[in-house]
């Protein structure tokens, strides 16, 4: 959805929204934490893990090195509401990503 939302903002368009690095998870479990966040930072989001928001000025082609595996709705409450955890894999690296 990120990738889209990026190709859809127009040139002083603004994204901004709530994101709780800790309910995104990798195939087998962990967080994806700094990994992820390192990775929306290099596409040209903003990520404020602190306060939790993820944001974008201006539109972009994004790529990122994920795929959506699926959630799992037993995760419980996140820091405001009802949570699931969302599954992802790690694509395989390209040359220079490590």
């Amino acid at each position: 959805m990120l990738t889209r939302i990026a190709n859809w903002l127009t040139d002083d368009g603004q994204f901004s929204a709530d994101l709780d690095l800790d309910s995104i998870r990798l195939a087998d479990g962990r967080p994806a934490g700094r990994k992820l966040a390192t990775a929306l930072r290099a596409a040209g989001f903003t990520v404020d893990t602190r306060r939790r928001r993820i944001g974008r000025n201006g539109p972009g082609v994004v790529s990122l090195p994920y795929m959506y595996l699926g959630a799992d709705d037993r995760a419980g409450p996140n820091y405001t509401q009802p949570a699931v955890n969302s599954y992802y894999t790690r694509n395989t690296p390209t040359f220079g990503d490590q």
